[in-house]
């Protein structure tokens, strides 16, 4: 890894950093000179996506965090504004999946993943927002949604809401950082299928476990490849850096035209 980059001293809060599109985006936002926090309820894969970036020569140090924690999300603010006295990018990228068809939906298991996929992402933009004020009104806050925020998947309907939530909640954040005459952006991505474990959780995952190139059945993203955690970070990495000076409240779809 060679750090250096349009980066560089920047520091950063990257969640669901311990596997799949987090921690892509750690270790690219690393590369490019960032101080990256990983944070992950999976302290043991956080501590390994830190080993990796600082093994390369990157900075990056492991947090323990439930997104669905108002309070957990305040220490790791604090915990980081310790560590720098700023944050300038945070990356909400902890999600869930369901696989259950409405009827057979419990509450519990509808709350368990709006509680992941929309609190989360809604507690880690306010506090990003609030902590970017007390360092200077700027930075840039990264949420990832989905296309099935945009296109309904039957049998994951409470992923569907979440995630087209999330498109809306960055919207409506961005919109008050412009208004309020902060230099505070936020914009989301909009994956399609991407080859992270989250696939696992859905009643896909054995025709798409069973091919060495997750090839499934043509509904599962329009007959097109799955893309690589390594693509969604880098639109990421674009939309967290100077480069997308004049981008807020984007929902940027990263999904090989399956929304065209």
């Amino acid at each position: 890894m060679h750090v250096d980059g349009p980066l560089l001293g920047k520091v950063a809060i990257v969640t669901g950093a311990a596997s799949g599109i987090g921690e892509a985006t750690a270790i690219l936002l690393a590369q490019r000179g960032a101080h990256v926090v990983v944070a992950d309820v999976n302290v043991s894969g956080a501590a390994t996506a830190v080993a990796t970036i600082v093994a390369a020569g990157g900075r990056a140090t492991e947090f323990e965090l439930d997104v669905t924690s108002a309070e957990q999300w305040e220490s790791a603010v604090e915990t980081t504004l310790r560590l720098s006295s700023r944050i300038d990018i945070v990356v909400n990228s902890a999600g869930i999946a369901d696989s259950l068809p409405v009827a057979d939906t419990s509450l519990e298991a509808w709350r368990r993943v709006l509680a992941v996929n929309l609190d989360g992402t809604f507690l880690g933009t306010a506090a990003a927002i609030r902590a970017m004020r007390r360092s200077g009104g700027e930075g840039n806050i990264v949420n990832v949604a989905s296309v099935s925020g945009a296109k309904a998947s039957p049998g994951a309907a409470a992923y569907c809401v979440s995630k087209a939530a999330v498109i809306m909640l960055t919207k409506t954040a961005a919109l008050e950082c412009r208004d309020a005459g902060d230099r505070i952006r936020v914009n989301c991505v909009v994956p399609g299928g991407v080859k992270t474990p989250i696939w696992e959780a859905t009643e896909m995952w054995p025709a798409i476990s069973e091919t060495k190139e997750w090839q499934t059945r043509r509904d599962a993203n329009c007959g097109l490849r799955f893309a690589e955690p390594e693509e969604i970070a880098e639109v990421i990495a674009f939309l967290a850096s100077d480069a997308a000076s004049y981008i807020t409240a984007a929902a940027i779809p990263v999904d090989g035209g399956a929304t065209a």
